[in-house]
């Protein structure tokens, strides 16, 4: 998994979904916004780091970007 630098692995993830999360969903293989199309919300909220803020911004980043809601 490659990094930045810091500890947040390199994502297209917009800036509001945090380091956890951002840790969480690379390490379940998912590093690009359109992959977290139509994934059912309740498997991100599972995993340790993805909470509901991050769901919030997410949702949103995929909608703006036309894309499939999370579901």
């Amino acid at each position: 998994m490659a990094t930045t630098g810091s500890d947040r692995p390199e994502t297209d993830f917009p800036r509001g979904v945090g380091a956890p999360a951002t840790r969480a969903l690379a390490a379940a293989g998912y590093t690009r916004l359109a992959e977290l199309s139509g994934v059912p919300a309740a498997d991100l909220a599972a995993l340790h780091g993805v909470g509901p803020k991050a769901l919030r911004v997410l949702g949103e980043a995929l909608a703006e970007r036309g894309l499939d809601p999370l579901g």
